[in-house]
């Protein structure tokens, strides 16, 4: 009866040592397809429009102009906004902490994304600007595919 237990016993280890280094190595080289191009790349955004809308050398250098712009400004309110956030997430093991407290703390987080979100309409506004016609068409659809793209993943990190 013992040598039938340890038996069992010994075929389940073997089993679960197999799993898990096929489950290392599937992650280990899964990641690796991913990284070099497959359908989980994530390409960037500014390659993405000058691809698809086809700017010319000055438009192209006028953009990464403000985007440098926009971004110098927008990265300090990120960090203010991830800062406010970890205070307010703070608050939840402070059973003592006033409805006032809470409302105060998720009211700074939310002016702060109203601020990101006004520069950011503001940046794709400015931008717009240098393009023409067909190309201002493109970009105006760019925009709201990459809009509901960040909306779909920040809901799913929620």
């Amino acid at each position: 009866m013992k040598s039938s237990a340890n038996r069992i016993l010994t075929i389940a280890v073997v089993f679960l040592l197999i799993t898990n280094i096929a489950l290392v190595a599937f992650m280990v080289f899964g990641k690796n397809k991913r990284g070099r191009g497959g359908p989980g790349k994530k390409e960037d955004p500014f390659e993405m429009i000058e691809k698809e809308i086809g700017m010319s050398p000055e438009q192209k250098k006028t953009h990464l102009q403000y985007r440098e712009e926009y971004f110098k400004t927008i990265r300090p309110l990120f960090d203010s906004v991830r800062l406010a956030k970890a205070a307010y997430f703070g608050l939840a093991k402070d059973t003592a902490a006033s409805d006032s407290t809470l409302q105060a703390g998720y009211k700074k987080i939310t002016d702060l994304q109203q601020v990101i979100d006004k520069q950011t309409f503001d940046h794709f506004r400015r931008v717009r600007v240098l393009y023409s016609g067909e190309q201002q068409k493109k970009y105006d659809d760019l925009v709201q595919k990459m809009m509901l793209q960040k909306g779909r993943r920040d809901s799913i990190k929620r």
